[in-house]
């Protein structure tokens, strides 16, 4: 079944800051680093369990500098704010490819509620009337 989410083709693109992959089926996907790096499935994003998600914040400008292959199963990606311990299955990438808008939409909704930005150079104030 993972060998059936393996992209055909991977492409950086650095100045634009997307992850391209092809699919065998002809699907196509462009994917932010920014997306690949709020919704990284290592543990210091993740958490332990559910409920211990660690919101991202302050990623809009990051880059991925390195993509490693792990065995013949998941990719890691090395950003260049240092994360680099995410392991992401080609089931997980699918999925991010399948769920982008949504995601996208919760992470937004998540970050306004917390108070934060997306970018770093942002701060964030609320007052209440």
């Amino acid at each position: 079944m993972a060998e059936d989410l393996r992209p055909s083709n991977i492409q950086l693109h650095t100045r634009s800051r997307t992850l391209e992959l092809d699919y065998p089926d002809g699907s196509r996907y462009q994917l932010p680093c920014e997306y690949l790096r709020v919704y990284s499935p290592s543990a210091e994003v993740q958490g332990h369990g559910p409920g211990q998600e660690v919101l991202q914040s302050g990623k809009q400008r990051v880059s991925i500098t390195a993509i490693r292959p792990v065995g013949h199963y998941a990719l890691q990606f090395v950003f260049d704010d240092g994360h680099d311990t995410g392991l992401y299955s080609w089931d997980y990438l699918h999925r991010l490819c399948l769920e982008q808008d949504s995601r996208w939409a919760d992470y937004l909704e998540r970050l306004a509620a917390a108070g934060l930005a997306r970018d770093p150079d942002v701060q964030v104030v609320k007052f209440q009337p």
